[in-house]
């Protein structure tokens, strides 16, 4: 199911957190709330860590990850490292990379399967990420966006794509992700996706102004029409 929040008045929710099926990663800050929407959606089955990076409140555009693993940039202090490396399930590899593009969270967008980098990631990074997170990696933009990572949302059910982006580039991402694909924004009309919401197999939390029109487009393409009963991955069950 899709439920909104908000991180201290921002609608941000990419921006201040990162999902995936196995951990929540959720920014330290004043804002209990944001915190609490996603200890209630997932945290009887993930953990839900509070957490900085780089002493910083945006973990979701500085971390990239999946079930597998988290990648997260040479920035962050062995402190948060081993914070982050405490708290999650000892099968998530933590990987501290030096990378020049070191927001990952807007250069990486990736499922448990398939990661879309950004064409200029250095070739070292494009292994570890393969490594960590165990994904096949495509170098691909977004309606000619090379931050890949902010303009998608992706799950191992679908995917939100950039509003621009054209029927070919989505069949061709489409057939790349192995995943259904729709076009669409977040946040009453805003085309920053990955910013604008997270989302894993079974929840999406996307930010307080997106419409019910908005909300109906990422149930359906995320498959939580489907299971409006409480859907929770087999491994969980």
């Amino acid at each position: 199911m899709a439920v909104r929040a908000q991180y201290e008045g921002s609608n941000d929710v990419g921006v201040f957190a990162t999902l995936t099926n196995s951990y929540c990663l959720t920014a330290l800050g004043a804002s209990e709330n944001f915190h609490s929407v996603f200890e209630s959606e997932v945290g009887e089955v993930i953990p839900v860590v509070h957490c900085s990076i780089a002493g910083t409140s945006i973990i979701g555009r500085l971390t990239a990850g999946n079930r597998h693993g988290l990648i997260v940039p040479n920035s962050t202090t062995d402190q948060e490292l081993q914070h982050i490396r405490n708290a999650l399930p000892d099968a998530v590899k933590v990987v501290r990379v030096e990378e020049r593009l070191s927001a990952l969270g807007n250069v990486i967008a990736c499922n448990d399967y398939v990661a879309l980098v950004h064409p200029d990631l250095d070739r070292e990074t494009e292994e570890i990420i393969m490594d960590t997170l165990n994904v096949e990696v495509f170098r691909q933009t977004i309606a000619d966006n090379v931050l890949v990572g902010s303009y998608c949302a992706l799950s191992n059910r679908g995917g939100l794509i950039h509003p621009g982006t054209s029927v070919t580039d989505q069949d061709e991402l489409s057939s790349l992700l192995q995943i259904p694909l729709v076009a669409g924004t977040v946040n009453r009309g805003s085309d920053v996706i990955g910013a604008g919401m997270v989302v894993n197999d079974w929840v999406a939390v996307c930010g307080m102004d997106t419409t019910s029109t908005e909300l109906a487009v990422i149930d359906q393409i995320f498959g939580f029409q489907e299971q409006q009963q409480s859907f929770l991955p087999a491994e969980f069950l």
